[in-house]
């Protein structure tokens, strides 16, 4: 059988004091009011020795605020990638005195339900709803009762006011690009989608948005893709199947963009197996920045997703929307923030020319 809970009551008690009058003393306006030194004393010594507790909630409840923010995710919490974002979004909640309640949903639209209706019911003061890829959404029933953001997704639904935080993945494209051209590439293949703007695996944000901005760049350069290679699935299978073919037809000299480094593994095989070398033969430069992606050898030139920042960015997002004192800041949010995708450059690339 638990402990009973020390209630004010008690401190008020063993003070020889009025609840009220010990209230005031340990919510800070003891000497506001003018109650005695001796008194205000007398209230700490018997809050301490009782091991009193304040009961938070109810006292945000009254301010209007619960200092708490719900983040409810597909699986993030669980991925070895992204488990920076939830460590941005803790440190930053915490920074600014909030608590933070973690839910995962696997996917699952009737849990998804059942864990938004939990932290509603628990007077959460905001929501982040998370997905562990860069995907577009449907927003669930009850996101428009407190402020809500949506973390790497985009919603379905255009006319919403709820703000999304993303990787800037178009700059990313068109950095990727610049890079293999600033280093004399002008034979330049991708491996994952493309050749054409449509070409791109259904339900990908970040394919979409990737290949935008490399065929960007290139349009500017007066050039095209050499060859673009829609593929089922980023694993690394596919990626050593495209570039076997892609080297019977092109052979050496070329650059290779993959769309994750998944894919870049099996390039990185496929041009092994080829009795060719990275970057001698063939210049490789990637997205995400995977644990591995620095130990291969020659380290994968690649650009990061910037998990925490996400994660950070997300709940100051939040933070702003619920205002200072717990109340809804009513402003008009911008309905998207990008966040940078910062380039590990590794020895991937080589210059041409």
């Amino acid at each position: 059988m638990g402990r009973k809970r020390v209630t004010l009551a008690d401190v008020a008690s063993a003070a020889g004091v009025s609840g009220t009058t010990a209230s005031l003393v340990l919510s800070g306006r003891g000497d506001e009011l003018r109650i005695s030194p001796t008194v205000q004393q007398r209230v700490r010594e018997a809050s301490a020795t009782l091991g009193y507790r304040p009961n938070i909630v109810s006292i945000g409840l009254r301010n209007g605020s619960s200092r708490t923010l719900g983040f409810v995710s597909d699986t993030v919490a669980t991925s070895q990638l992204a488990g920076d974002m939830i460590k941005g979004a803790l440190e930053t909640a915490r920074a600014h005195g909030f608590m933070l309640f973690i839910g995962e949903t696997e996917g699952d639209p009737e849990l998804e339900r059942q864990l938004l209706d939990a932290m509603l019911d628990r007077q959460v003061d905001g929501i982040v709803l998370a997905s562990m890829f860069t995907r577009t959404r449907p927003l669930p029933s009850g996101l428009d009762q407190v402020p809500a953001i949506l973390l790497n997704a985009l919603p379905e639904q255009r006319t919403t006011s709820i703000p999304a935080v993303i990787p800037d993945e178009l700059t990313a494209g068109r950095a990727a690009a610049q890079l293999l051209l600033d280093a004399g590439h002008r034979s330049i293949h991708l491996v994952g989608a493309g050749p054409d703007e449509h070409d791109v695996p259904p339900g990908t944000v970040a394919g979409v948005e990737r290949l935008a901005g490399i065929r960007e760049t290139l349009h500017a350069a007066g050039l095209e893709l050499a060859s673009g290679h829609l593929v089922s699935e980023w694993e690394p299978r596919v990626g050593w199947e495209a570039t076997h073919r892609l080297l019977e037809e092109w052979g050496p000299g070329q650059a290779i963009i993959t769309l994750n480094d998944r894919l870049a593994f099996g390039v990185y095989q496929a041009i092994q197996e080829a009795g060719l070398t990275v970057p001698a033969d063939v210049s490789v430069v990637s997205f995400d920045d995977a644990p591995l992606a620095q130990w291969l050898r020659p380290g994968l030139t690649t650009f990061a997703i910037p998990h925490h920042d996400l994660g950070r960015r997300a709940v100051e997002l939040l933070v702003e929307q619920i205002g200072a004192d717990g109340a809804t800041a009513g402003t008009s949010p911008e309905p998207v923030h990008r966040v940078s995708m910062p380039l590990r450059e590794r020895g991937s690339v080589a210059r041409r020319g």
